[in-house]
């Protein structure tokens, strides 16, 4: 485990029973308030790779993304929600446990060619993930690849992006 790994993980509240009985949900919070922990993270994700354009996924992917592109001096693209983008935007559905979602990128977010890393806190099942892949592929960049601060791999979520790069700061 390397020193990055160690000083996440313990940054990393687990809080069981939320947000319903059952899951043991893994709070990133206290990482996000340590400034040494989180500026290391964001030095981890902007160094990565060479790309145009980092986006976040909503809404934790943002606390990443956004920094980790002002801090590797490329744009920031974010990922949201259906209806929550001013302009034409493309959208991606995705499974969830309990029906589906969809989230959506403006059409003109990216160039055509444009080296793009996705970037999210947790990769968990890999759907919202794959939707990311998805639209920025649609509009017509490159995914160079998909890096997470925090990778549940018991979810199996890698599973569905074998066709893209993924790299976790930590896995559990």
């Amino acid at each position: 485990m390397t020193e990055l790994s160690s000083l996440i993980l313990g940054r990393i509240r687990d809080v069981p029973d939320y947000p319903k009985p059952g899951v043991l949900f893994k709070d990133i919070t206290p990482l996000l308030a340590d400034p040494a922990v989180f500026a290391a993270v964001i030095e981890e994700l902007a160094g990565m790779y060479e790309v145009d354009k980092i986006a976040g996924i909503e809404a934790r992917g943002f606390i990443l993304a956004a920094p980790a592109a002002l801090r590797a001096g490329v744009g920031f693209v974010p990922v949201r929600k259906k209806g929550k983008l001013p302009s034409e935007t493309h959208e991606e559905s995705y499974d969830l446990e309990y029906g589906s979602a969809v989230i959506e990128v403006h059409r003109d977010a990216f160039a055509p060619g444009e080296r793009v890393l996705i970037v999210d806190d947790v990769l968990a099942t890999g759907g919202t993930a794959r939707a990311a892949v998805e639209l920025v592929r649609r509009a017509g960049a490159e995914v160079v690849a998909l890096a997470v601060l925090m990778e549940l791999a018991f979810l199996e979520g890698r599973e569905r992006l074998t066709d893209v790069e993924v790299r976790s700061l930590v896995v559990v």
